[in-house]
């Protein structure tokens, strides 16, 4: 699968009970996972009939948010965070490293928060 720059490429979940949401969305949805860490700290989300994954379910509760992260893929994540700062949004963290590349967090004008990654 080819990745878009600033196209939706991944959704996480705020699940604080990773065990309880992965039985409840393999029950209602037949979602099959990757468990990440020993806890497991975090679940990946596999794509259906695919290699890799869709989404994640995530026990952090970051800045009190609940609910779906919306990540989208940027080709160059230092000028994705110029762009979203230039067009009036605040870039609220990162960029910074994780496992599968670099990331950023975002707020429109609106107050929604977005992820954004890169290799």
């Amino acid at each position: 699968m080819t990745q878009q720059h600033h196209s939706i490429d991944y959704v996480e979940l705020d699940c604080p009970d990773l065990a309880a949401a992965k039985a409840f969305y393999g029950a209602a949805f037949g979602w099959e996972f990757n468990d990440y860490g020993p806890g497991p700290d975090y679940v990946g989300i596999r794509r259906p009939g695919g290699e890799g994954e869709i989404g994640g379910l995530n026990p952090a509760e970051p800045r009190g948010r609940r609910g779906a992260l919306v990540l989208l893929w940027s080709a160059d994540l230092d000028a994705t965070a110029a762009s979203v700062r230039a067009a009036g949004g605040e870039v609220v963290e990162g960029p910074y490293a994780f496992p599968g590349g670099r990331r950023l967090h975002l707020l429109d004008p609106a107050g929604n928060e977005i992820g954004v990654w890169g290799a």
